[in-house]
């Protein structure tokens, strides 16, 4: 392969592996900031307190993303978070490595 080819390769593999390119817009449009803030617990958890939950779970993503979509209860109290299936299996693994990176 020629250089060029190896490093748009390099820089495509690079980009798919980073956290996520979500941001609170993406989280706004599918309503998740309407009961969740960065910093502060509103109707859930604060992100940052989400992200310190799991900061030592390699398997946080997956987990988070199927709790995204299919909803839960119990974690973190005894207001149960709906389901969201708006939320594509991608958006919500781009969402939970996004709030994973909160501090």
């Amino acid at each position: 392969m020629n250089k060029r080819l190896c490093t748009l390769i390099a820089l495509l593999v690079t980009c798919a592996s980073l956290p996520a390119w979500a941001d609170p817009a993406l989280a706004t449009s599918k309503n998740c900031m309407a009961c969740h803030a960065t910093d502060k617990k509103l109707v859930g958890p604060a992100y940052k307190d989400v992200a310190a939950k799991y900061a030592s779970d390699k398997t946080a993503v997956d987990k988070l993303a199927t709790k995204i979509q299919k909803g839960g209860a119990g974690v973190w109290g005894p207001v149960p978070m709906p389901a969201n299936p708006q939320v594509s299996d991608a958006e919500a693994k781009k969402l939970a490595a996004w709030v994973l990176t909160i501090k």
